[in-house]
């Protein structure tokens, strides 16, 4: 049943009240007010500057957020963001990813891999008006314009190679920014916990609450002698970062004000109810489809052979994030009318506009006629694109481009075939090997293959190059052909083509080159025609944008850019919510909820020591005895509660902050600016904020800082990291006594060790434990609905923010989705 009526009642009044908004730091004196009214005190011209504290410790992995934490370069982000650096470490011999990881001394740091970046965010400007300039008003031509001049800025910013800078487009291209950004290319594993810690609960428990996850991991950043940004070398030093943040031991309580600082990575709130409508009916559905044979066949496959597991177990992760949250949007759209909010809003919007006699009265007309054209694009091609989706043609296809692309000067030469972006191409491929085994890539070639050759949009270039059959023992032949003739799959070999001329590609032998050679001119027209409709759009939806802008504050409603992985902040309350079965979700959970959920098998096994230090009540001054403010707020639970004593260390915790992928890994900030949890995830029912922002059930999920401290002190005894970390000595203090006054209670003969059972993470006033009876049949529902109706045709993959997004090809399809979280 659709809660519509609920909805609506959203829809008229939540803006007054809403912690909503993904704000560009500068807008923070705008909403300084607000920030006041949460219990924010930090000015807000302090986080309106890139220099100073804290905004200036708070960095990007490129697909996830992080934080220093030390003057040593120690920096903090979550165990599912620095999950391919762990994935890199683990052999046969160590498997980090099941046993942990922890080095005692910086010279047992390993690199986390070739590929892992740390960008420090330094300048952002306003270019609008640069990027604008003398623009055709022929579309691909106004769209190779924006592209020059964004070129150009590129290049002026990037004097200096340790910088990596780019233009990126606000509010659908009205206004453009550049930012410039340190690159630190040397980052280093130091703590991971096992994953049965940083992914307890694994997908049964993805966006799901009551959680449990230790979603933490800390890294290093490091640099030359010269402190200068270098490759890994081991004679390299800590890099030392301009600031590094303070935490605060004691947390936050209920009702606390909080902010978030990160790179979300993609939000749609101002797209068209018909572009909402076509990802509901069409786009998520079908991406759906794909990624849930690809997991099938990579779980059956993997279960064969515990390398091909290991190898991908990166990509499985980020694809069964992405179908958790695939599945959430579809449950979204059908639990809440989304698309009626929506549709009464540009509703609301045309009758306004039409108050306007100067206005251009077919703005929406415009844009859709130009969305329709998009849409019709993307399933035209989408079937063709999915054929192309073997990593030896997609390496082939970018190393042919590569030498095509050399023969025009760098200025002219496409975005990531440019001379600054030659050290990620090589990386790149060389990663291939860590995440590549030729069985899983050819199972998963001839599945998107089987899926083009039964539907009717073909394309006869490539079934001529392919010699497209649709005997399904021909085309596994003819596959297996091309892999065993390859030389691609030899990582020297691959790497000797970076140098190579077109000719050289043109006269090759190999099947993969050839076939790359044969498709190119197909795929440059296709993107030709992606160009063009990006010029028609970028003529019409600035003009729109400007329109809703004015319609939003004349309603003093909040205006702030989509997300697009650039730095934001966001900020909130502590505080849980109704859940859709009715029942009230607290804000905390407990050390005891990971006892009750244990089975000893995963997603649901705790290490041994972690069990062992729970049920000797080993919480030492992490221990907690409430989390409520005092007296007890009747916002949280009934005020003919008592509420009962906490007792224990809380491991998540939840907000109200507007987060969404990328925010993965961005620190929690307490009101004085001091570190308190580390973001990861968001509620089931908060998923489709990515389209409408409902402040009655928005959550963000919040790995708490107490249960990340006492897993270092009292767990893994990383005492030489402990040390390193900045805590607020007055919380120290508080803590060392509240810690006392806790050994008092224990010591009391009348006081009653409560031994943990399946109901000690209930204790607390209403909240909502699943038994695994019920998490199970919910997952089989789940499955068991997806399952009805999963086709054989796969999908294009979606980026993910949230998990290993460099997993993953970017295409223009894919560059629409909103990301994981």
């Amino acid at each position: 049943m659709r809660i519509a009526l609920v909805a609506a009642l959203v829809l008229t009044s939540y803006f007054a009240y809403a912690d909503e908004g993904q704000w560009q730091p500068y807008q923070m004196l705008s909403i300084a007010d607000k920030l006041q009214q949460r219990g924010i005190d930090i000015p807000a011209a302090q986080l309106a500057d890139l220099g100073q504290y804290p905004m200036n410790a708070v960095v990007s992995l490129g697909y996830c957020t992080a934080s220093f934490v030390s003057p040593q370069g120690l920096v903090v982000t979550n165990h599912h963001c620095a999950y391919r650096g762990i994935q890199y470490n683990s052999k046969k011999e160590h498997n980090y990813l099941a046993d942990g990881f922890l080095a005692h001394t910086q010279a047992e740091e390993p690199s986390a891999g070739p590929n892992e970046r740390l960008y420090i965010t330094e300048e952002v400007t306003n270019v609008t008006d640069k990027v604008l300039t003398n623009l055709s008003q022929e579309p691909l031509a106004r769209f190779e314009g924006i592209q020059t001049n964004s070129k150009a800025l590129v290049k002026e910013c990037e004097v200096d190679s340790n910088y990596r800078c780019q233009v990126d487009s606000f509010h659908h291209g009205l206004e453009y920014y550049l930012t410039k950004r340190l690159i630190i290319r040397d980052v280093r594993l130091v703590y991971a916990p096992p994953e049965t810690v940083g992914g307890f609960g694994g997908d049964i428990d993805n966006y799901e609450y009551p959680r449990h996850s230790g979603d933490f991991t800390f890294l290093r950043a490091y640099v030359g002698k010269d402190g200068k940004p270098a490759i890994f070398d081991k004679d390299n030093v800590p890099y030392q970062p301009k600031s590094y943040l303070t935490i605060n031991p004691n947390g936050v309580k209920a009702g606390d004000g909080i902010f978030v600082a990160g790179y979300p990575g993609a939000t749609s709130r101002y797209n068209l109810t018909s572009e909402l409508q076509f990802a509901s009916d069409w786009l998520y559905p079908t991406f759906a489809e794909r990624y849930q044979l690809q997991i099938d066949t990579i779980t059956l496959m993997g279960e064969i052979d515990k390398d091909i597991a290991l190898k991908y177990a990166g990509t499985m992760a980020s694809m069964a994030n992405r179908m958790k949250k695939l599945n959430g949007l579809l449950d979204g759209f059908n639990a809440t009318d989304i698309v009626g909010i929506k549709q009464q809003r540009e509703n609301d919007f045309l009758a306004w506009l039409k108050q306007d006699p100067d206005a251009n009265q077919n703005l929406i007309i415009d844009l859709e006629a130009l969305l329709s054209e998009q849409h019709q694009q993307m399933q035209t091609n989408y079937f063709y694109k999915n054929a192309l989706s073997s990593e030896m043609l997609t390496a082939a296809s970018k190393l042919y481009r590569l030498a095509k692309e050399r023969q025009k000067p760098n200025d002219k030469r496409e975005p990531g075939y440019q001379l600054r972006d030659m050290k990620l191409f090589k990386a790149d491929l060389k990663r291939i090997d860590s995440r590549f085994d030729p069985a899983v890539d050819k199972t998963l070639w001839l599945q998107d293959l089987q899926a083009y050759v039964r539907q009717p949009v073909r394309n006869t270039v490539f079934d001529n190059a392919l010699s497209i059959s649709e005997n399904f023992e021909e085309l596994e032949s003819k596959v297996e052909g091309l892999y065993a003739l390859t030389e691609l799959t030899d990582q020297t070999k691959r790497l000797n083509w970076l140098t190579k001329k077109a000719i050289d590609f043109e006269t090759s032998e190999d099947p993969f080159i050839r076939l790359a050679v044969a498709i190119h001119d197909t795929n440059m027209a296709l993107e030709q025609s992606e160009k063009l409709l990006e010029g028609k759009l970028s003529s019409v939806r600035p003009e729109y944008m400007k329109a809703i802008i004015d319609y939003y504050k004349s309603n003093n409603w909040p205006v702030y850019p989509d997300a697009n992985r650039t730095l934001r902040i966001t900020y909130g309350m502590v505080d849980g919510y109704q859940s859709k079965d009715a029942m009230y979700k607290q804000p905390f959970t407990r050390l005891e909820g990971l006892l009750a959920k244990h089975t000893g098998k995963e997603p649901f096994n705790v290490p041994a020591k972690l069990l062992a230090a729970i049920k000797s009540d080993d919480l030492g001054k992490h221990r907690v005895t409430s989390v409520y403010q005092q007296p007890s707020n009747c916002q949280f639970m009934s005020c003919l509660d008592k509420p009962a004593d906490f007792n224990s260390v809380p491991v998540n915790f939840l907000s109200s902050a507007d987060t969404t992928g990328g925010n993965s890994g961005s620190p929690v900030f307490n009101g004085k600016g001091e570190l308190v949890g580390l973001n990861f995830d968001s509620t089931y029912e908060a998923i489709t904020k990515d389209w409408f922002f409902n402040p009655t059930i928005t959550r963000a999920v919040h790995v708490d800082i107490r249960y990340i401290l006492w897993m270092m002190d009292k767990v893994d005894h990383a005492d030489n990291l402990i040390k390193e970390l900045k805590l607020d000595e007055a919380s120290l203090q508080q803590a060392a006594q509240t810690a006392a006054n806790n050994a008092d209670v224990a010591n009391d003969t009348t006081h009653v060790k409560t031994v943990p059972t399946q109901s000690a993470e209930t204790q607390l006033p209403q909240v909502n434990e699943p038994t695994l009876e019920q998490m199970g049949n919910s997952a089989k529902e789940t499955t068991n609905a997806v399952a009805d109706q999963v086709a054989s045709a796969p999908v294009p993959q979606m980026i993910s923010d949230g998990v290993v997004a460099n997993e993953v090809t970017d295409n223009a399809t894919e560059a629409k989705l909103p990301l994981t979280q």
